[in-house]
């Protein structure tokens, strides 16, 4: 195609030439080597413009069909790909039977961190206080036995009510989050062409990752709160092995002089007894 344009090309600057050369040879053809070559030069730098102009339009056509084709939304998307979530759903009521248990019900579904406290207070058996006067009549040792036993008792109750409170916060920001994820599967499934453009999926990318690092935050609460609880259960385990062997050096550091009290009461019993009648030894 490129050589039959090139050969009409040469035909019409042929016959335009003509005359001019019917003139300098008497009616012959008059050939002019520096025109002829120049005409041809002009000739090959158009061809060259004409295929830059056709390898640029073809290259403008494949992109505009690879937008066009990236812009759309491929089919049955929504019913292929689509997956559920579990939700959080608010504790049924319990029966209630001697009035403390819907407290800490109430505490978990609405409650804030003083909702959480009442409802521990209402649920838990609570540690009375030791009688001051009882505890400065009792020997170091077994005072730190208390007081070892009243700092487990009240660890445990400070990390259980604020673990309950961050489980009251994820269960109320659930509904918000369930929100913005049911908007986000809309909105990633939708037909609506604004919706799957460049930067509207951007911004959906950006979206799905903000509410995954929140997703995650709330998991490592829950993850914190659940070290927490295992903290004092390790506490109360080393309080109970400590307490072992705090005996069981006390036993061996005071043993002489128990069974020396021991030997000396028996033998003292065994001399008040009397076998006579008038009670005489």
């Amino acid at each position: 195609m490129k050589a039959a344009k090139i050969l009409v090309l040469v035909s019409g600057l042929l016959t335009a030439l003509a005359p001019a050369a019917h003139a300098q040879f008497g009616g012959g053809i008059v050939f002019d080597p520096t025109q002829s070559a120049h005409a041809l030069q002009q000739i090959e730098q158009g061809s060259q413009i004409y295929t830059t102009a056709v390898a640029t339009r073809n290259q403008i056509v494949t992109m505009y069909n690879l937008a066009y084709q990236m812009s759309q939304l491929p089919q049955n998307l929504e019913a292929r790909y689509k997956a559920d979530w579990s939700q959080w759903t608010n504790l049924s009521a319990p029966p209630n039977t001697y009035g403390n248990t819907s407290a800490l019900v109430n505490a978990l579904n609405y409650g804030a961190l003083t909702q959480a406290q009442q409802g521990y207070n209402s649920a838990y058996v609570q540690a009375q206080s030791y009688p001051s006067d009882n505890y400065s009549s009792l020997d170091s040792r077994t005072q730190a036995t208390v007081a070892n036993q009243y700092a487990t008792s009240e660890l445990a109750q400070t990390t259980t009510t604020n673990t309950l409170a961050t489980l009251v916060t994820i269960r109320t920001d659930e509904k918000a989050f369930a929100t913005k994820l049911t908007n986000l599967d809309a909105d990633t499934f939708s037909t609506d062409s604004s919706q799957q453009t460049e930067a509207a999926l951007l911004g959906k990318i950006n979206s799905a990752t903000l509410l995954q690092i929140h997703s995650q935050q709330d998991t490592n609460q829950l993850l914190m709160a659940s070290i927490q609880q295992q903290m004092i259960a390790q506490k109360q385990q080393i309080d109970a092995q400590n307490r072992a062997l705090n005996n069981a050096i006390y036993f061996q550091q005071n043993f002489p002089t128990i069974m020396q009290n021991v030997n000396n009461g028996v033998s003292d019993s065994m001399h008040s007894i009397s076998l006579s009648i008038n009670g005489s030894n």
